[in-house]
């Protein structure tokens, strides 16, 4: 599938990454367009279940859906999943905003805590979207850890992509998770270190409070990393050896050279805890089913231009909605 993103112009005031990072997460939006969502609740594993918010066109096996999935410790509401919903739904799209394992308020729902490479729960997801609601066509997009799990489940399906699935998209992926880490402990991102451990503490005393025979928060006071708290919880609560089997195993980048369907990867150069040079890996750049887009500018899960005739300027989503409508149209082939 050919494909020729718009070009991205940062304003002057946001060609810096943490600038444009952080006035990207903390800016207001609204979206008086976006009609309410359905709930829905999916079972993706014995006693474990996933809330998704839904938003359905009329006839909705007539037109194509977005599954969209949220960053480490986002959630469906998070302002980039709810602006790609706004633009995809204006597109004609049905729009699946999917909580991962206990985001979004849903502790209660999944006694397991959600990963880097646990692709299986939005793979059960679309095949009952493809079973159940007869969808035809479908474009998985994904933001940050939510874009590594895209890249991933387009390496897992491989030959085996079910047909109605048309495309994957990431937006700022973390395909290598040992690079995003260690970026992620240089000083200069002290800011999102200490944001990310402050959420993933809040969820383990909340899950010690559902699951006091599963969780302990013993030790937890001292961990200060994201490596110290994957050691201690993701990787063995996962079935992983410890951080860097995690790290290793869970990467798209080991499986993005089995990709058969065309899969879009949006990132910046100036991204401060996703490094560039992970998208230059000859598994990446030699898959003619990948098409990467990396910007000067952009930072992480950013990429605001100006904003022009209703257009309101978050040029990764209006990028996302392109690229799916013509995955759509395409109905699969190379990239």
């Amino acid at each position: 599938m050919v494909f020729a993103a718009d070009p991205y112009v940062a304003p002057p005031a946001l060609r810096n990454g943490h600038r444009m990072t952080l006035y990207a997460w903390a800016r207001r939006r609204r979206f008086p367009r976006l009609p309410e969502p359905e709930a829905r609740l999916f079972d993706v594993a014995p006693q474990t279940r996933v809330l998704a918010k839904c938003h359905w066109q009329d006839r909705r096996a007539e037109h194509p859906t977005f599954l969209l999935l949220h960053g480490l410790e986002g959630s469906a509401d998070a302002h980039y999943m709810r602006g790609l919903a706004d633009k995809g739904w204006a597109a004609g799209f049905n729009v699946v905003r999917l909580n991962q394992r206990n985001c979004g308020g849903t502790d209660h729902l999944a006694e397991g805590v959600y990963h880097s490479g646990l692709t299986a729960d939005p793979m059960a997801v679309i095949r009952e979207l493809i079973d159940h609601d007869r969808l035809r066509s479908i474009v998985v997009a994904g933001y940050s850890l939510g874009g590594n799990l895209s890249v991933r489940m387009a390496g897992e399906y491989g030959d085996a992509v079910p047909p109605e699935v048309k495309g994957f998209a990431a937006v700022s992926p973390t395909i290598d998770l040992m690079s995003c880490i260690e970026a992620l402990e240089r000083r200069s991102n002290w800011i999102y270190q200490w944001n990310f451990m402050r959420d993933l503490k809040g969820r383990i005393r909340r899950k010690v409070r559902l699951y006091p025979e599963s969780y302990s928060v013993a030790g937890l006071r001292r961990l200060r990393t994201v490596r110290q708290f994957d050691d201690a919880y993701t990787a063995p609560m996962s079935g992983y050896r410890d951080a860097a089997d995690y790290y290793h195993r869970a990467s798209a980048l080991r499986v993005i050279a089995n990709a058969r369907v065309p899969t879009l990867i949006l990132s910046a150069e100036d991204d401060p805890f996703v490094p560039a040079e992970q998208f230059r890996h000859p598994d990446v750049a030699g898959n003619p089913h990948v098409k990467v887009v990396l910007t000067r500018h952009g930072g992480h899960c950013g990429f605001i231009e100006a904003s022009r005739d209703g257009y309101d300027g978050y040029w990764a989503e209006r990028t996302v909605v392109k690229w799916g409508q013509q995955a759509d149209k395409t109905r699969g082939g190379g990239s």
